[in-house]
């Protein structure tokens, strides 16, 4: 069975930094495709970042560029998100993501809580 475990999220003030690490079990780590997502209270759940199974290429959305960096351990079976300069609009519950690249099948964490505030 895939579970996804988030974990480091918390309260920081605005400009602070937080590293999310999502701990990965009961799949093949190199055939899936990672993701963070988040969703902010009273909306639409959000693509942050992407790293191919590979490895090789990441993408961000352009609220998050250059101030995101998404990566993985494959040894630990970790994939890790290092937020700085966070806004207050960064708060939201962020989310770990999975994508079989030969079946399509995701899956999902449960998430952890950042919240941005003074």
């Amino acid at each position: 069975q895939v579970q996804l475990v988030e974990s480091g999220g918390g309260l920081v003030q605005p400009g602070g930094s937080l590293r999310l690490s999502c701990v990965v079990s009961g799949t093949i780590f190199s055939i899936n495709d990672w993701a963070w997502y988040r969703q902010a209270p009273g909306k639409e759940r959000e693509l942050v970042a992407t790293i191919t199974s590979s490895g090789t290429r990441t993408q961000y959305a352009d609220s998050v560029k250059g101030r995101f960096t998404i990566s993985r351990d494959n040894a630990k079976k970790t994939i890790y998100v290092q937020m700085n300069s966070l806004k207050p609009e960064d708060t939201g519950v962020y989310y770990c993501n999975s994508r079989n690249i030969y079946t399509g099948e995701e899956y999902w964490g449960k998430g952890t809580l950042v919240t941005v505030s003074s």
